[in-house]
C-alpha cells in the first residue's frame, strides 16, 4: 500500500491551507477537516492512508481522536502535531500508537521527510504483510500435515483450538511421527508468525553443552568460552522454541528451565544479569513422562508446567488410511527433488507399504519411498522396489511386520482363487490362521492351557473347546 489519500485536522485555517497546498502541489488527495468531530465523520465515509491530526482541537481531543480513528480507520497512519508545551500528550499519542509528530511551528520540509519514511514503512508493513500470509499460507494444517484419517482429525481440531494462544504444549509420539512439525504448524498458526521458531533436540546435545544452548554464556564463563553466546531462549525471543526430546533433559537442567518457565527470564552462564524473555514453548517427548517422574528421573513439577495441554500423535500403524496419501506426497517429492522416473505404485506396491507396521513411522515410510525412487529404472514403483518390506525387514532394520507378511501370503492365496464362488472366505481364512496360531502358542508354553489362555487372551474354555474344534493335540 502506498500512501496517495491524506486527511489533515487542525482548527486553525492556516495550517489547513498551507498543509493541502503542500500535498496537492505533490500529487497526494487531500481532505480538511476543521475539528475531530468532523474528521471522525470523514473517516467513517472515506478511507485514509495517512491523518495529520491536531492534538488541541475543540470537542474531541487529539488523544481520544486517535484511539477512535484507529478503530475507524485502522489501516492509516497517524502523525500528531504538536505545540512544546503539550510535548506531555505528544509522548502519551506515540505510546497510544501514533506512528510520528510534528512539533509546531514546522517547516514543511519537516512533514515531507515524515511522509517520505511513512511510504517506505507501508511499503514494508505491506511486504511483511503478505509475506506472513504466505507463510501462514504455507503452514495451514491441511497442507502441512498431511492425513484425513479420524485420529489425524482430533488433531487438527486440537490444534485449531491451541495454536492461536500462548499455552504451554506437550506433544507425544514415537520417533518419527512428525512432532516438530506440529510444532511448527502450532507456531505458524500462531500470532507469533513472522517471529523465530527455534529448535532443539535435548537429547542430540552432550549434558555439559546443554546449558550453554538453551541460556547462552558470558565470555570466560569456562574453559572455551572466549565470546559471548546467546542461548536458544534468547534467540527465540517473542517466538517459539521446540524442545525435542525434553525427557533427556539432565535434573538440573531441569530445574533451571522450570525457572525459566516460571519467571519468564534467563540468566546466562557466567552471568548476574536476569533478561527477560517472551517466548512460547513447545516441547516434546517418545517416552512416558509420568512414569519417568515416579522413578525420580524426570521434576514432577516441571512436568505439570510443561503438561497443560498434551497432545498425543497417533503411530502411523494406527492411521493406515493415510498411508496411500502420505507415498504419494512423497514420490511426488522425491520426483521433483532427484527428477526420478517413477511417479506412481503399482497395486501389489501400495498394498505392500499399506500392510506394513512402519515401527519408525512417517519418517521411515518416507526414507523407504525416497531409496525406492531413486533405485527403480520404472514409471511405477513395484512390490520387488521394496526389498525390506518383502523380507520383513524395515528400511532401518526394525524387525518383521506380522501384517506385512500376512498380507502378502493372503495376496499369493486370492490370485488363485475365483472369489466369486466364496461365501464363507472370512471364516475359512480365520480357521486356518487360529489353529497354527494356537498350536504355537501351546508349543512355547509347553502345553500349559492356562498360560496359553493368557497369552492368547481368550478364556480357558475357550480355548479348550478350540482345540477339540480345530483337532489340536496338546501336548504337556
Amino acid at each position: 500500500m502506498s500512501i496517495k489519500r491524506i486527511l489533515v485536522a487542525d482548527d486553525e485555517e492556516s495550517i489547513r491551507w498551507v498543509l493541502s497546498k503542500s500535498l496537492t502541489k505533490q500529487g497526494y488527495q487531500v481532505d480538511l477537516a476543521k475539528d475531530g468531530k468532523e474528521a471522525l465523520l470523514m473517516s467513517r465515509k472515506q478511507s485514509y492512508d495517512l491523518a495529520v491530526l491536531d492534538i488541541k482541537m475543540p470537542g474531541i481531543t487529539g488523544l481520544e481522536l486517535l484511539s477512535k480513528f484507529q478503530e475507524e480507520c485502522p489501516q492509516a497512519l497517524i502523525v500528531i502535531m504538536t505545540a512544546e508545551s503539550s510535548m506531555k500528550n505528544a509522548v502519551e499519542a506515540m505510546k497510544r500508537g501514533a506512528y510520528d509528530y510534528l512539533t509546531k511551528p514546522f517547516d514543511l520540509d519537516a512533514l515531507d521527510a515524515i511522509i517520505f519514511k511513512a511510504q517506505k514503512a507501508s511499503k514494508v508493513s505491506a511486504e511483511v504483510s503478505v509475506l506472513k500470509q504466505e507463510i501462514k499460507d504455507h503452514y495451514q494444517l491441511e497442507r502441512t500435515i498431511i492425513g484425513q484419517s479420524q485420529p489425524m482429525q482430533k488433531i487438527y481440531k486440537t490444534l485449531g483450538k491451541i495454536a492461536p494462544s500462548d499455552i504451554t504444549i506437550l506433544i507425544y509420539g514415537e520417533s518419527g511421527t512428525g512432532k516438530e512439525l506440529i510444532a511448527r504448524a502450532i507456531h505458524f498458526n500462531s500470532p507469533r508468525l513472522g517471529n523465530p521458531f527455534i529448535a532443539l533436540n535435548c537429547a542430540a546435545i552432550p549434558r555439559e553443552l546443554l546449558e550453554s544452548e538453551l541460556f547462552g554464556h558470558e565470555k570466560g564463563a569456562f574453559t572455551g568460552a572466549t565470546e559471548r553466546k546467546i542461548g536458544k531462549f534468547e534467540q527465540a525471543n517473542d517466538g517459539t522454541i521446540f524442545l525435542d526430546e525434553i525427557g533427556d533433559m539432565p535434573l538440573e537442567l531441569q530445574a533451571k528451565l522450570l525457572r525459566v518457565l516460571q519467571e519468564k527470564e534467563v540468566t546466562r552462564t557466567g552471568g548476574n544479569t536476569t533478561i527477560k524473555i517472551n517466548t512460547r514453548i513447545v516441547a516434546a517427548t517418545n517416552q512416558d513422562l509420568k512414569s519417568k517422574v515416579q522413578q525420580k528421573e524426570f521434576r514432577e513439577d516441571l512436568y505439570y508446567r510443561l503438561n497443560v495441554v498434551p497432545l498425543e500423535l497417533p503411530a502411523l500403524r494406527d492411521r493406515r488410511e493415510d498411508i496411500p496419501n502420505l507415498a504419494d506426497y512423497f514420490l511426488a517429492k522425491a520426483h521433483q527433488e532427484y527428477a526420478s522416473p517413477a511417479n506412481g505404485f503399482a497395486k501389489e506396491a501400495m498394498d505392500l507399504l499399506c500392510g506394513y507396521d512402519w515401527p519408525g513411522n512417517v519418517r521411515e515410510l518416507e526414507n523407504a519411498i525416497q531409496r525406492a525412487s531413486l533405485l527403480s529404472p520404472d514409471a511405477l514403483l513395484n512390490a520387488a522396489d521394496f526389498p525390506d518390506l518383502t523380507s520383513g525387514q524395515g528400511p532401518s532394520g526394525n524387525g518383521t511386520s506380522l501384517e506385512a507378511l500376512i498380507t502378502q501370503k493372503l495376496q499369493s492365496s486370492l490370485t488363485q482363487i475365483d472369489l466369486q464362488d466364496m461365501d464363507n472366505l472370512y471364516e475359512m481364512v480365520l480357521h486356518q490362521m487360529e489353529r497354527p496360531l494356537i498350536n504355537i502358542v501351546l508349543e512355547k508354553t509347553r502345553g500349559n492351557q492356562v498360560k496359553a489362555a493368557e497369552v492368547l487372551g481368550i478364556n480357558r474354555n475357550t480355548l479348550r473347546k478350540k482345540i477339540q474344534t480345530l483337532n489340536i493335540t496338546a501336548k504337556r
